[in-house]
C-alpha cells in the first residue's frame, strides 16, 4: 500500500460539478489500495474576491486579520471536497491548517513552515479515512495565530505533509498536463517534459513560470520528495520532478528544460552614480532595508571625463515606487543624478542543465532575438540559466522566437483545460 499526496488547485474545484469529480478521482485512488491524503486550493478566485473584499472595507488591513479572512476559502473547499467524498460512501476528515499540524514562524501573509506535526493527519490514516487538508496556512508557533503562505502555498502544503508523512509522490494537480518547456498559453507547441530537475523547475519558477512554487520546490528537494505534477481533467501521466542524479539515470540530459518569461519585474536606473567604493553598498544596502529584493544588477563603466557611471536593477514592480522613495531619501549621500523608474519591462529566461556542457548557448539565444527583432537590454547568468531584460510588448514574440530557435516546439498543441496553469 502506498502513501500518496494529493493537491488540487482552485481551478481543479473552481464549482460543485469540479468538486465531485475531483472526489472520484480521489476515491478512485483510495479504492487502488492507496492510502491518500489530499491539499485543496480556494475554490476558482475566491482567494481573489477576498482580497478585494478587505481592500473595500480597509486600504491597509492588519495582516493578522487578513490572514484570518483569506484562509477561510481554503476551508470552504476542504469541508464541500470531504461532503462529496461522504456521498460516495467513503469517510473523509477535513482539517484546517492548524489542525493539520502545519507549523509556522509568525510572519503574515507569507509565513514559512518551521515544523510539520501530522498527529491527526496519521490517525485519520490509521482509521481508514481519507484526510482533506486546507492548503496555503498554518499557526504561528510564537502568537498562536493563523498565517498563510503566500501566493502558492498550498504547494508547499503538500509537499510538506509528504515530507513528513514519508509519502511515495507528491501529486500536484493543475488544469495543464504537467510541465511544459514553455507557457502553453502563449507557445501553442510547447512540449511536455516527461521529467525535471529540481533545480531546473527553481530557475524556471523563480524566473516567471506559472509551474510550481519555488518554496514548494526547495522544500521538496531538501527533504527528496518526488513531485508528480499532472492534470486533474484526464489520467495522463504528467511530468515529475525529482533530484539531477535521479534524471541523469534515467535519460539523456536534454541541454534545455525550459523557457520562462516574467511581466513582474520593473527596472531602475540612477543616473551619473560617483564611481567611488562604498556606493554601491550604500545602495542596495538602503534598497534591502526596505524589504525590497533585487534580481539583476548592471554597473556601466564610468566615463573617463566625469567618473560617473549609471547603475540599473530589476525588481518586483510592486516595490517600484517603494525603492524609488527610498533613494531619493539618500539622494544627498550618493550625489546621483536622477531616478528612471521603468515598469514596462519583460525578463525572458532559457533554462536547462545540459547548458553546463555545451558551448553556444548564449550566442544561440542572441542570434534567435536579434532575427526576431528584439532588443537585449540586460543579461545574467547562473549555470543553468540565461536571463535578458527585453521590452514587455516583446515577451511573448521573444518566448516563441527562442523556442523555436532551440527545437522545443512539439507535433501537437499543447491543452490548457482551464485558465491558470496552476
Amino acid at each position: 500500500m502506498a502513501l500518496i499526496v494529493q493537491k488540487y488547485g482552485g481551478s481543479s474545484v473552481s464549482d460543485a460539478e469540479s468538486v465531485k469529480r475531483v472526489a472520484r478521482r480521489i476515491v478512485e485512488t483510495k479504492q487502488a489500495g492507496n492510502d491518500v491524503v489530499v491539499v485543496v486550493s480556494a475554490m476558482g478566485d475566491t482567494t481573489d474576491e477576498l482580497i478585494d473584499l478587505a481592500e473595500q472595507v480597509s486600504p491597509n488591513p492588519p495582516g493578522r486579520e487578513l490572514d484570518m479572512l483569506l484562509t477561510a476559502g481554503e476551508r470552504i473547499s476542504m469541508a464541500v471536497l470531504a461532503m462529496a467524498i461522504y456521498d460516495l460512501g467513503f469517510e473523509a476528515r477535513s482539517y484546517t491548517g492548524s489542525q493539520a499540524g502545519l507549523i509556522t514562524d509568525s510572519t503574515h501573509g507569507r509565513a514559512r513552515i518551521i515544523d510539520v506535526t501530522p498527529g491527526r493527519i496519521s490517525q485519520a490514516l490509521s482509521d481508514g479515512a481519507i484526510p482533506i487538508v486546507a492548503g496555503f496556512q498554518g499557526v504561528s508557533q510564537d502568537t498562536k495565530d493563523i498565517t498563510t503562505l503566500g501566493r502558492g502555498g498550498s504547494d508547499t502544503t503538500a509537499v510538506a505533509l509528504a515530507a513528513a508523512l514519508k509519502a511515495e509522490v507528491c501529486e500536484i494537480f493543475t488544469d495543464v498536463d504537467g510541465i511544459f518547456t514553455a507557457d502553453p498559453r502563449i507557445v501553442k507547441k510547447a512540449l511536455k517534459l516527461d521529467q525535471i530537475a529540481y533545480e531546473e523547475v527553481l530557475e524556471l519558477a523563480a524566473n516567471g513560470a506559472k509551474i510550481l512554487h519555488s518554496r514548494c520546490v526547495e522544500y521538496a528537494r531538501r527533504f527528496n520528495v518526488p513531485i508528480h505534477v499532472r492534470s486533474s481533467f484526464n489520467k495522463n501521466e504528467g511530468s515529475w520532478v525529482i533530484s539531477q542524479e535521479a534524471k541523469d539515470a534515467t535519460m539523456e540530459q536534454p541541454i534545455i528544460s525550459g523557457v520562462a518569461h516574467d511581466l513582474g519585474d520593473a527596472k531602475l536606473t540612477l543616473v551619473a552614480v560617483p564611481d567611488k567604493p562604498g556606493i554601491a553598498a550604500t545602495i542596495f544596502e538602503t534598497v534591502a532595508s526596505n524589504g525590497v529584493n533585487v534580481d539583476m544588477i548592471v554597473q556601466n563603466i564610468a566615463a573617463s571625463d566625469t567618473n560617473k557611471t549609471d547603475v540599473t536593477f530589476t525588481l518586483p514592480k510592486i516595490d517600484g515606487k517603494k525603492a524609488l522613495a527610498a533613494l531619493e531619501s539618500i539622494k544627498d549621500k550618493i550625489q546621483y543624478q536622477e531616478l528612471i523608474l521603468d515598469e514596462n519591462i519583460a525578463k525572458i529566461s532559457l533554462v536547462g542543465a545540459g547548458m553546463r556542457s555545451h558551448p553556444g548557448v548564449s550566442a544561440d539565444l542572441f542570434r534567435a532575438l536579434a532575427q526576431a527583432g528584439i532588443n537585449i537590454e540586460m543579461i545574467s547568468t547562473s549555470e543553468i540559466r540565461i536571463s535578458v531584460v527585453t521590452r514587455a510588448e516583446d515577451a511573448a514574440k521573444a518566448v516563441q522566437a527562442i523556442h523555436s530557435a532551440f527545437d522545443l516546439d512539439s507535433d501537437t498543441d499543447a491543452t490548457v483545460h482551464a485558465g491558470t496553469g496552476r
